[in-house]
């Protein structure tokens, strides 16, 4: 079976005055199917731009990068676009929801720009179903502002997977939610994950690099650790130890 990803020595250089920036240097590596990878690294340490090159938003300055068996370093910008919207889920730090549009016409959003033209009937039908797939079937007629932030992010996840890609890229899905939240946000990535979805996140946090199944450290560009993750949380211990720790502080303060 092909991997998912495939990149060989890929460079991402930026000019920007008289020294140019070496974002990405020489980046090789492989993601098969069912991996949940977390792309980790200091500010400056090229994560984010390898990120953007891995969702075809950025082009490489050197370097071949396969998608599902695709050289998208041979493609235009209308196949890109192509390639985007049928392969590829983006799950952003700040949500990116529609203000006046409900989180099913949210999640419906990505099937409008794809090739496939679905009727409004199968749209509607699809879009309900990844918000079941996320545990929010019951709020599809919410407005964002009507919703927690994990539940906007959840809503954004479903609207990830509505035209059911090859990879889910997540950048820095939890950074704008609170401890307890991140944790259910992480389970339903492991849920998705252990139903056969590719997952490549990007985080700086190392509690949340640790309910992935590896993780690829970059400095300066470059890879320097990639490893399986020792002693791996998931997502439905973590939150029964913190309902735990809860009842325990409440009896406490009742006693």
């Amino acid at each position: 079976m092909p991997a998912v990803v495939k990149i060989e020595e890929l460079h991402k250089t930026y000019d920007s005055g008289e020294v140019p920036v070496h974002a990405v240097r020489g980046v090789s590596l492989e993601i098969q199917q069912k991996e949940f990878l977390a792309l980790m690294g200091a500010s400056g340490s090229g994560k984010s731009t390898l990120m953007n090159m891995l969702g075809c938003l950025d082009r490489p300055t050197r370097g071949r990068y396969l998608l599902d068996g695709v050289d998208v370093s041979l493609l235009d910008k209308n196949e890109l676009a192509d390639i985007r919207n049928q392969k590829l889920g983006f799950v952003f730090q700040g949500f990116n929801l529609l203000a006046r549009t409900t989180a099913v016409e949210n999640v419906e959003l990505p099937c409008l720009y794809g090739k496939q033209r679905l009727s409004s009937k199968k749209m509607r039908e699809r879009a309900l179903h990844c918000l079941d797939i996320v545990g929010l079937s019951n709020r599809a007629d919410h407005m964002p502002n009507q919703l927690s932030g994990g539940q906007q992010q959840r809503v954004a996840i479903a609207r990830a997977l509505v035209n059911e890609p090859q990879l889910l890229l997540a950048d820095e899905p939890t950074g704008n939610l609170d401890s307890r939240t991140s944790i259910e946000v992480m389970g339903v990535f492991q849920k998705l994950n252990d139903q056969g979805i590719t997952i490549v996140m990007v985080t700086h946090e190392l509690d949340v690099a640790r309910y992935c199944k590896r993780n690829l450290i970059l400095r300066d560009g470059v890879v320097v650790r990639d490893e399986l993750t020792s002693d791996r949380s998931i997502a439905e211990v973590e939150l029964g130890k913190l309902r735990q720790a809860e009842t325990a502080a409440k009896l406490t303060t009742t006693a």
